[in-house]
This record gives C-alpha cells, structure tokens and sequence, in this order.
C-alpha cells in the first residue's frame, strides 16, 4: 500500500497507513495503531502528501492519478415559458371565477336588503291595521298618503309620472317592460281592483311601484291580515314592485326586482279605437276557434260558464284572446255606444229592438271595422247566453241591433284597451 494513502475519520483525525497494512493514528509526532476492525467508521479521502494540512480541514475528491476535482451543482430555476404558461392559467381561472363570486355576492346583497324591506313595509301595515287605516280607501293615491306615516317616503309619483320614482324599464320574463305605460292595477294581473298605480321612493333607498286594493280587510285583533314569514309578507291590500338597487341596474326580476301580489307585468293595451265616452277598444279582430278540450281545461280561468259541445267555438276564441292580453270582450253596453259612435242623430236601443239609421262609413273605415261602406260586420260582446250560444251586436250600413249567435259563427272581436 503506499505511503500516500491518508484516511480520515468523521471527527477530523488523520491516520496514515503503514506498509504492514496497520494504520496509524498521527498525533503530530507521535502515532498509534488502529485496528483492522475498526478502520469501518473511517472516510477515506486519497490526496498527495504536500496537500496532507489542507485535506485534514476542507477534504475534496480526487479524480484520477490524485487529482484533486470539484463537483458543480446545478441549481433549479423556472423558464420564462413555464412563468408564462402559469401567468396564463391562473388569468383563465380568474376570468371563470371572479364573475361568479360577485354574482353570489350581489345575489345575496339583493335577498338581505328584499328581506329588510319586506319587514319593515310588514310592520308599518300592521301597525295600520291595529289603528284601523288599513281598509276603505278608493285610491292607491290615498292609502300612499296614509302609509307614508308609518314608513318613510321620500318622494310620491302618480301614474302619469311613474319614471321619475322609479326605472324606466325592467326585465320581466323575456319581456322588457316600459315602466311609463304600468298606469294600473291590471297591468299587476289585478284585473278587479280598478285602481292606479303610484310610484314612491323610499328612505332606505328602495323604489317601487303600488297599486292599492279597494276590497283589502283588515282586523284590529286578528295577526292574520299582514303576515311576515319564511316566505315572505303576505297581505291582500295591495300589490308593489319593488327595486332594492334603487335606479341601478340590472332591473331584473328575481334579482334587484321583487314583488307582492304581481301576478304579471304587462303594458297597458293600445287604445286603437277610443270611443266619445272615452272608452277605448283594441284594433278589431278574428279569433281562432277555441277547441272543447282547451274550453275544459281553462273553463274557470277564462270565466266561460259552459263549453260549446263542438270544437269551433269561435266566442270562446275571442275570450281567451283578450284574456291573455290581459284584457276582456266589451260588453253590450259598451257595444252600444260604439253604435251611437257610427250612427249619429239615431236612437240606439239598449233592447233586441233593431235601430234604423245610416252608418258613419267613413269613421268605420278608420276604425279598421270595413273595408268599404257596403261592408257588414258583428261584434262579439262579453255575455254567454248558453252553451251553444253569444250575445254580438251587428252593424248594417242602414240599421244595427242586438243578437244572439250561435258561437261556430266566426265573427270580429275588440278587446277593451286602456
């Protein structure tokens, strides 16, 4: 073995073997012998006998013929591709995300301040009903006077004037509504209430539009009359949409928009024909018969008393199309003055009695009722004489009167615009 072969123990002592193959312990000058057995807990480290100082303190490696070499370690880094790639997907997963946690968040915001408002328009009606000013008002305008004491209201708009308290569309459905045109209760679905609608603006920021029952009750000892629940308020005085955003958008039902008693938003019907007395009629019209199996299905929502046994029940047609504008057939006092519209200067009886006179042609041509003055045409009215059987008003160009058809005749219809 050569004399140049040191070993070095982890605690930095310096043997040095012998040609015997014993190892030496170096004390300076003085040495030891190290056993063969227990040689295992040293590390070797091969240098030459000049460098014997510096390789007892910082020990490197040999390559071959004693050379002494050192290992470069190669340190981890990112590319500028990987920083891109991941710039890149952390972006697309904000662009998926961010949207959807600010809708929850403006959802919720939006059902908080809907559940506020409704307790706090909850508790002044019950306050209203325990003084009794609930009931027996006539006018949407007067019960917004009376409610306006037991609710803050900064600002009143009647219905001429509803876009100045309130947006001027709102998205109901897949229809855009005109806010200008919801003058009344029907435009609420309120059909029999027969009241205008009133636009307020409230302290807390919330916008709406009520239209007032006149048939509301009320009951000094009874909880019963304005409830507020789970579900929300409940009550029959009135009806109110209500936006929570104020005039911000998105004036959206569901969302920023919310309703008591809204049974649907819809603008009010074109006045195409209006009347002397200021009644007014939609643009006249053929209905599509109505079939016995749609009479039975929609019988007590239509108001039709009985179904005609056939399938051609034109009548029944022209009910469901004006009920579904919102609207319904005029009835026969209101054809009558339609009479007295087209025929001037003569007597229309309000009986099956035939009144003789000459037809203001022209005038019903602009109506849409004929297309030349020797043109005839019927009306349906509003009133079911059986089954089978309509009450219509027919219009010659010398004389008119009441009658009674049968409802397979396909005759015109108006319904009773706004």
């Amino acid at each position: 073995m050569s004399e140049n072969l040191i070993y070095k123990s982890g605690g930095g002592v310096v043997y040095k073997s012998s040609p015997d193959g014993l190892i030496k312990k170096l004390y300076g000058a003085k040495s030891s012998f190290v056993k063969p057995s227990e040689r295992n807990d040293l590390a070797i480290t091969t240098q030459t006998a000049s460098a014997r100082n510096d390789s007892a303190h910082n020990p490197l490696p040999l390559g071959e013929g004693g050379t002494q070499c050192r290992v470069r370690v190669k340190k981890a880094a990112f590319t500028l591709a990987e920083v891109l790639i991941t710039l890149a997907i952390i972006g697309i997963v904000a662009a998926l995300t961010i949207p959807t946690l600010v809708q929850n968040y403006q959802e919720r915001a939006w059902n908080t301040a809907s559940e506020v408002f409704q307790r706090k328009l909850g508790e002044a009606l019950r306050v209203m009903n325990v003084q009794g000013t609930l009931a027996g008002y006539t006018t949407t305008e007067a019960f917004v006077d009376e409610l306006s004491k037991h609710i803050k209201i900064t600002r009143i708009c009647e219905n001429d004037d509803i876009t100045t308290c309130f947006s001027d569309t709102v998205t109901w459905g897949d229809e855009e509504v005109d806010m200008s045109k919801v003058k009344k209760a029907k435009n609420f679905g309120q059909n029999d209430w027969d009241t205008n609608t009133v636009a307020v603006q409230f302290a807390n920021g919330v916008n709406g539009v009520i239209a007032y029952n006149p048939d509301c009750r009320q009951n000094q000892f009874s909880n019963d009359v304005i409830t507020v629940g789970e579900n929300g308020i409940s009550t029959d005085c009135l009806a109110i949409l209500y936006d929570v955003d104020g005039f911000k958008n998105p004036n959206t039902a569901d969302k920023d928009i919310n309703s008591l008693n809204v049974d649907k938003l819809a603008n009010l019907l074109k006045c195409s024909i209006e009347l002397s007395d200021g009644t007014c009629f939609t643009a006249p019209f053929k209905p599509t018969a109505l079939t016995h199996a749609e009479c039975i299905e929609r019988q007590s929502e239509l108001g039709i008393t009985d179904c005609r046994d056939g399938d051609d029940d034109y009548w029944g047609g022209a009910v469901k199309t004006c009920h579904d504008m919102g609207s319904s057939l005029p009835s026969q006092e209101q054809l009558d003055q339609l009479a007295r519209d087209l025929y001037p200067g003569t007597t229309i009886y309000t009986d099956y009695t035939t009144s003789y006179g000459d037809r203001a042609n022209d005038l019903a041509v602009s109506m849409g009722f004929i297309s030349s003055p020797g043109n005839t045409f019927w009306l349906w009215s509003s009133e079911e004489y059986s089954k089978n059987g309509a009450c219509t008003r027919h219009f010659y160009s010398t004389y008119t009167g009441r009658y009674t058809n049968g409802r397979y005749s396909n005759f015109q219809a108006v319904c009773l615009g706004d």
